[in-house]
């Protein structure tokens, strides 16, 4: 288990010091994310007016539906990819299956050709016995 990492963040103009199994990197990028939301959000006029505690229930809110969406797209993403996995099975199971009938096909192919080749011969003996009769 990773040692617990201390690291001081700066978040809305205030220092917190993080704590946690994380990387520094980590907690310094979740500490930017929210000072990246509180910068999106002071930029309206409109939220600036509400009363701070409205300000923090808002930037929550926020952050839980960028997480809920966050969410979603990886379950989807995950369905995606199982029914990838699914699709990818399925077609190697029929690479397979033709493959056996490929290597099916060309045992009966050479054995055509075997036969082909003796019913020739045959004929070549067949025609040379009645060419020799004939003259006889």
């Amino acid at each position: 288990m990773s040692s617990k990492v201390d690291t001081e963040v700066l978040i809305g103009g205030k220092v917190f010091t993080l704590s946690g199994y994380e990387s520094e990197e980590y907690l310094q990028k979740v500490a930017t994310y929210i000072n990246n939301k509180l910068a999106e959000y002071n930029k309206m006029e409109a939220f600036r007016r509400q009363p701070v505690d409205m300000q923090n229930t808002l930037l929550q809110l926020n952050m839980a539906d960028d997480y809920f969406k966050a969410k979603k797209q990886i379950n989807h993403l995950e369905e995606d990819l199982d029914a990838k996995d699914k699709e990818l099975y399925d077609l190697k199971h029929e690479l397979i299956s033709t493959q056996i009938k490929l290597e099916n096909a060309e045992k009966v192919s050479r054995g055509a050709k075997d036969e082909l080749a003796d019913l020739q011969k045959r004929i070549v003996k067949l025609e040379s016995e009645l060419s020799t009769k004939k003259k006889a």
